[in-house]
């Protein structure tokens, strides 16, 4: 699998909410972003503020009430294989195995045949080329969000939308799969966008940091993150962000 064109991206003027019980809960509120092809950028905020709604809008499960969302200048009226949405959960389907899991989007394209080294490559990307005839049931937290990842890199996106993907899972393989994370970015060239509540986590990882306000989300901080990975959490740069982002988000540390 070689490196793919990276996508950019631009959220022009959004506003979007939900009809609950015949009311309007307003989620965003005029949020126009650009994003860099090839950028990481990630999403902070409140939980409940918005920062899902819009990568399900950047790959096209839902189109915005106002505004639009543009792919290279073209709006996004569908989701395509170019961009791939990663959950919280690894939702694999229970009766297919590993191997089976990654090649779904590849068969049901009709694009499988002839390219299975594509699913060996995908597996072996993210160290589970031991495993793809394991079952969903058999892999631990950080394996299934494995399989996941393989299963969205085998389509070659050019944009990947991580939504809170590591936000279940253990410290230490929350920090492996960071890592991880920051390897296939580099190596592959997609651009990412990364829902987060973890403020180091998007220090870590991202070039920008876009903070949103309480729903109806609005972008009230975009900081820029101007160090080279690996990272580290003693950075004070870093740590100074951090303090920049806490005090913004109104969470009170002890001295």
């Amino acid at each position: 699998m070689s490196a793919v064109t990276p996508l950019g991206l631009k959220f022009d003027h959004i506003s979007h909410g939900y009809d609950i019980g015949g009311s309007l809960l307003p989620v965003l509120e005029n949020v126009s972003l650009n994003i860099a092809p090839g950028e990481f950028v990630a999403l902070l905020g409140p939980s409940g503020c918005g920062k899902s709604t819009l990568l399900r809008l950047a790959a096209g499960l839902e189109t915005p009430g106002k505004g639009q969302v543009l792919a290279d200048t073209q709006p996004i009226t569908a989701p395509g294989p170019d961009r791939i949405l990663v959950f919280q959960e690894a939702t694999l389907f229970p009766w297919r195995t590993v191997r089976g899991n990654v090649q779904a989007g590849p068969e049901a394209r009709g694009e499988l045949t002839g390219k299975t080294d594509r699913v060996d490559e995908a597996l072996r990307l993210v160290g589970l080329e031991n495993f793809g005839e394991a079952w969903p049931h058999q892999l631990s937290g950080g394996m299934a969000q494995r399989a996941a990842i393989a299963r969205a890199l085998v389509n070659d996106p050019r944009l990947l939308l991580l939504d809170e993907p590591l936000g279940k899972l253990d410290s230490l393989t929350r920090l492996n799969l960071q890592k991880d994370l920051i390897r296939l970015w580099q190596d592959r060239g997609f651009t990412a966008i990364l829902v987060t509540h973890d403020v180091e986590e998007a220090l870590l990882l991202a070039d920008r940091v876009i903070l949103f306000s309480p729903r109806p989300a609005q972008i009230v901080e975009e900081l820029l993150v101007d160090r080279p990975h690996p990272r580290r959490r003693d950075d004070p740069a870093l740590i100074a962000l951090r303090g920049r982002l806490l005090a913004r988000l109104g969470v009170l540390e002890d001295v």
